[in-house]
């Protein structure tokens, strides 16, 4: 059974920093995209980041230049490094992948990390 753990979201300052990883595991054949998503209470899940198999990336507006996305292919595992954070990032972020697994193609969520900027 595939599943995605997400990790690092804590409490922080705002114009801090902090790095989210979110890590693979079961029975996975291969991964193609995956990416970040955050959701705050009453809103629909936005889109925070993306990146290819190939590393192409892709950004909200709102994080450009502040967020970088990044992944290990030898760990089947994703990274959220965010720097300058705002009171606006707030929210639930979940990380996101398509991946082959017995059962083929499929897109899997984990289970989200709670950011917090506040002073």
């Amino acid at each position: 059974q595939v599943q995605l753990v997400e990790s690092g979201g804590e409490l922080v300052q705002p114009g801090g920093s902090l790095r989210l990883s979110c890590a693979t595991s079961g029975s996975i054949f291969g991964i193609t995209g995956m990416g970040w998503y955050r959701q705050v209470p009453g809103k629909e899940r936005e889109l925070v980041a993306t990146i290819s198999s190939g590393g192409i990336t892709n950004y909200v507006d709102s994080v450009k230049g502040r967020f970088t996305i990044f992944r290990d292919n030898s760990k089947n595992t994703v990274y959220l490094q965010m720097n300058g954070l705002k009171a606006e990032d707030t929210a639930v972020y979940y990380c996101s992948a398509h991946i082959l697994s017995h059962s083929g193609w499929s897109d899997y969520w984990g289970q989200g990390t709670q950011v917090t900027v506040s002073s």
